[in-house]
């Protein structure tokens, strides 16, 4: 049964079915915190550590795949209004999959792949934060101290995490607008780099596709790495349940912010380029880093700016974790997972169970992947969460189409009737390994992500089943002694 909207909005407590003191979440999230939310984890692991990898597959126009996956993006996020309008809760893809077909192994799998997919973004961002902290402050450690210094970082975020939903989205107000203020140094420093002469704006419109790769396919690649960079609008409906209003304040916020980091996209890959040589972009972690040391070599912006990359990709590591450990809680409360997910802290009002179980899931991922030698961590990491989500996201625009014959008594968004369709095509041939161009590491992760999934589904089946059989017994007279 869902939270009563009194209780919701006040943080009361009731009973759950089994007789506990239930605590509801907080909602603690308005239009402007909602929108630096959706911004802060666009503008984050995206652009500052992928710029360069996007370059790689297309040249100088590594501007174009950030457009194009900004229009399947788009597509796919009206869908997302239609859903988180009508059923303002935590949960987001799997609550949609759960009502739309009612089958538990697909809602399950959905919630994990949803999940899965925000401890990898997360996990990318914790490899680019340990990368700009080991370049920030000089050291010289090896592949170990990178791990080391990652999942010290994801320790951290935990900490925030179990001290409140507030507590968190005020300090992505703080990240956002340190993110913010950096990719606005990238900027200036291009326009004085470009304000010299210096720059070869001809590179911005270069295109140039590995040689086993035609321009198609290239720009598939491309697309595909890109739309890790557009995915926030997803993370923020698992955060409905914590919003005020949201059918009301969604829509508009939602597009506004993925119209925020397109334009920012957009600009920034078109300065990077001009700035920097593509194969001097590809070969790097920290590529603005690059960018702004090549733009302004006799100021010392370039010893400021890891950090405020660290930032960064620490604010999107954040509200990654928000995001995974909100969807525990969500599907808890629907009886897809375990009680004990849904269990919340009296006093802070954060899902304490969820908060441990992602952060703990993520700190063993960092510690297998950082110890993978297989090209860039950061792409590997980034592609898979694009990988996963665009599978997600085929399902929900399905799940969009069959919940219009779910009818519900007050206003909500319309996605139309051909927006869901095309979401569908776009989404399948981003995910499809022969249309996507993607490297076929990407699939072996999300397989073994996926395999773990349908094994803990199994663990839950049996576990819930055990207890039905419990339950059954002592209910039936017949079965006492």
């Amino acid at each position: 049964m869902s939270p009563s909207p009194a209780n919701e909005a006040n943080g009361r407590t009731g009973l759950d079915s089994s007789g506990h003191k239930e605590t509801h979440l907080k909602r603690a999230i308005g239009p402007g915190l909602l929108l630096l939310f959706i911004v802060g984890d666009m503008l984050g692991t995206g652009i500052y550590a992928l710029t360069g990898q996007v370059a790689k597959e297309v040249g100088g126009a590594a501007w174009l795949p950030f457009i194009v996956a900004f229009i399947v993006a788009y597509v796919t996020a009206r869908s997302y209004l239609e859903l988180v309008t009508k059923y303002p809760q935590a949960a987001g893809a799997a609550l949609y999959v759960h009502k739309a077909f009612g089958i538990h192994f697909l809602t399950f799998l959905v919630c994990f792949t949803v999940m899965a997919s925000g401890i990898t973004s997360a996990s990318a961002a914790a490899r680019s934060f340990a990368a700009n902290f080991v370049k920030g402050f000089h050291l010289d450690v090896g592949p170990s101290g990178v791990m080391a210094v990652a999942l010290g970082f994801m320790i951290v975020l935990m900490i925030i995490n179990l001290r409140g939903v507030s507590e968190s989205v005020k300090v992505n107000v703080v990240l956002t607008l340190i993110e913010l203020s950096g990719l606005l140094m990238v900027i200036g420093a291009s326009i004085y780099f470009i304000s010299g002469g210096e720059a070869d704006f001809s590179r911005a419109v270069a295109f140039e596709t590995p040689e086993d790769k035609n321009t198609f396919l290239a720009l598939s690649t491309a697309t595909s790495l890109a739309f890790f960079a557009m995915v926030g609008f997803e993370d923020s409906v698992n955060m409905a349940e914590e919003t005020k209003n949201p059918s009301k304040i969604f829509p508009r916020i939602m597009l506004t912010g993925l119209g925020i980091g397109v334009v920012t996209y957009t600009v920034v890959s078109i300065c990077a380029v001009a700035v920097v040589p593509v194969a001097e972009l590809a070969a790097t972690e920290t590529p603005l880093t690059t960018v702004v040391k090549t733009a302004v070599p006799g100021f010392p912006i370039d010893q400021v700016f890891p950090f405020i990359a660290m930032v960064a990709v620490a604010n999107g590591a954040l509200l990654n974790m928000l995001m995974a450990s909100r969807l525990l809680y969500g599907m808890s409360k629907q009886n897809v997972l375990p009680p004990l997910l849904g269990r919340v802290l009296p006093k802070r009002q954060t899902p304490w169970a969820g908060i441990l179980v992602t952060t703990g899931i993520a700190l063993v991922l960092i510690t297998v992947l950082s110890l993978d030698d297989r090209g860039s961590t950061i792409s590997l990491l980034g592609g898979t969460t694009s990988l996963l989500l665009t599978g997600v996201f085929t399902i929900v625009n399905i799940a969009v189409l069959v919940l219009r014959r779910d009818r519900i008594d007050r206003q909500h968004y319309s996605a139309g009737r051909i927006t869901p369709v095309i979401g569908v095509v776009a989404c399948t041939y981003l995910t499809l390994p022969w249309s996507s161009g993607r490297p076929i590491a990407q699939y072996e992760i999300a397989g073994f992500l996926l395999l773990l999934g349908v094994v803990l589904w199994a663990i839950t089946y049996v576990v819930n089943r055990v207890v039905r059989d419990q339950r059954t017994e002592v209910r039936d007279p017949s079965k006492l002694g």
